[in-house]
């Protein structure tokens, strides 16, 4: 049997700034779940060093996703914004916008302030 570490690989392609890119490497990014039950601790506490999710296999075949928490934040805030901004588009496609002058008033008014500027 290979043996592996549970890092990055040195060979990753790397981006301009200098992170790890986040191409799936078959070789580094899939194990069989045998060898994550006699690895288990180490693979726990890579994971934070890893740029990129585990796949657990099963029979051959993905039956799991093992990721570090803080790259389950990024996803779920990444999925998160791009539902946002999808939101914001289906309701201007649909008409729901206001003007800058509308939003402006609604503002006063819930939060009461006055206008300042000066009429002329």
């Amino acid at each position: 049997m290979v043996k592996r570490k549970f890092e990055t690989a040195a060979a990753e392609p790397r981006s301009p700034y200098g992170a790890a890119t986040r191409t799936f490497q078959v070789a580094e990014d899939i194990i069989p779940i045998a060898e994550l039950k006699a690895k288990l601790s180490e693979v726990v506490r890579s994971l934070d060093a890893r740029p990129r999710p585990l796949v657990i296999t099963l029979n051959g075949k993905p039956a799991a996703v093992v990721m570090s928490p803080r790259e389950y934040d990024q996803l779920v805030y990444r999925q998160h914004v791009l539902s946002s901004i999808a939101d914001g588009l289906a309701d201007a496609a649909a008409g729901n916008v206001s003007t800058s002058d509308e939003v402006l008033a609604r503002l006063k008014t819930r939060y009461g302030i006055a206008d300042k500027r000066k009429r002329r």
